[in-house]
């Protein structure tokens, strides 16, 4: 690894949408990065900076970066159907949304990232795949890995230990995919199994598959050594220099704009209210007077909001009355606990030293968390 300015190194690859970043030095053919950032929208934002600004004719680019535990969706899919959010807030697992396509993956620094960078004429899924499997034999001929039609990688013909997403645009492409190496798969299965019932969604559907880890296999098989293999025979392929250099994709003097990337990755709008339309109808139980209650609830969700409530609960356990008031003021909120619970509290506020009607609503705003 030899730690770089990218000021000296970039210039070469840089088109005219680029701002001024003051790139002098120009190297010959292509590149191999590496973030020395954990942070997933850091190197989710300078991977489309990357694809947004730089000229990749006859220079491909191969970047590595590695994540601390967080939960990447596709572009297309619902992250209600994907994960269990309520497990993450507790364990404060973060949340993104990549721009490309694909299904919902764990990532901690047991997961190698790679994003192969190319023109849109040169994209080719199956020859990066194919790199990645001569690297591992390099390393460890015995291994049986092969690439299958959906672009995975299987370890002994049903291990999945890789998988594919892209983004194709007018002239640059990327193909990203996964490599686990040591992750944490007791982390993995649970945060990647959705709890909520009643979602209806047309958003992308994952598909599960069974995992495991190249160090399981063989402890010599790290992280550091996996992306050594990967990068030689990366150089190797490309005819380039076999430098890994590092990059903090943070630095707006070589990334100029780069933050105002991340601070859109991070936000509420493009995680949650990039949601396809979907809808929750279900219904849970309360126990009253030793007899349990069915309380039912419909809700449509635009934009990551509640655009339909209709909660329905029986008159004599809440009064129609307030079921009325939460119905309306929930409608244009978003579907989040936090701001659920602030409305509803907002809501009983109306109705002081009454601890019956307290305790029943309190109740009923815990199921409704439960759902979101």
């Amino acid at each position: 690894m030899i730690p770089f300015s990218m000021k000296n190194c970039f210039q070469f690859l840089c088109n005219h949408k680029v701002p001024a970043a003051g790139f002098k030095t120009t190297p010959k053919g292509g590149l191999i990065l590496q973030s020395v950032s954990n942070d997933v929208y850091q190197n989710l934002a300078v991977e489309d900076w990357i694809h947004d600004y730089i000229s990749l004719e006859g220079k491909p680019v191969l970047f590595f970066w590695r994540n601390s535990p967080s939960v990447v969706i596709g572009r297309h899919q619902n992250p209600w159907q994907e994960c269990n959010l309520n497990l993450m807030r507790e364990e404060g697992i973060k949340l993104a949304r990549r721009k490309s396509g694909g299904g919902t993956v764990y990532h901690d620094l047991g997961n190698i990232n790679m994003t192969f960078f190319t023109t849109k004429n040169k994209y080719d899924r199956m020859e990066n795949l194919q790199l990645i499997v001569r690297a591992l034999n390099a390393v460890q001929p015995q291994l049986d890995v092969q690439a299958t039609k959906r672009f995975d990688l299987l370890l002994d013909g049903q291990f999945k230990i890789s998988g594919t997403a892209s983004k194709i645009g007018r002239t640059n492409t990327y193909h990203h995919c996964t490599l686990l190496c040591s992750t944490d798969r007791t982390a993995l299965s649970s945060l990647l199994k959705s709890p909520y019932q009643g979602i209806e969604s047309r958003a992308t559907a994952s598909i599960p598959s069974t995992v495991k880890n190249l160090l399981e296999k063989d402890p010599t098989l790290t992280c550091e050594v996996l992306m050594s293999a990967i990068a030689a025979e990366y150089a190797a392929h490309h005819h380039i220099k076999n430098h890994v250099h590092l990059i903090n994709p943070a630095d707006e003097t070589v990334f100029p704009g780069v933050n105002s990337k991340v601070q859109e990755l991070r936000s509420w709008e493009w995680i949650y209210g990039r949601t396809p339309k979907f809808s929750v109808n279900t219904t849970f139980n309360v126990l009253h007077e030793q007899t349990h209650l069915e309380i039912k609830v419909f809700l449509d969700i635009k934009d990551g909001r509640i655009e339909i409530c209709n909660i329905k609960a029986p008159d004599h356990w809440l009064p129609l009355e307030l079921c009325d008031q939460l119905n309306s003021s929930l409608i244009g909120s978003k579907f989040c606990p936090i701001e659920t619970a602030m409305l509803t509290n907002i809501i009983l506020r109306t109705y002081p030293g009454d601890y019956k009607l307290h305790s029943k609503w309190n109740i009923l705003c815990e199921k409704m968390r439960g759902i979101m």
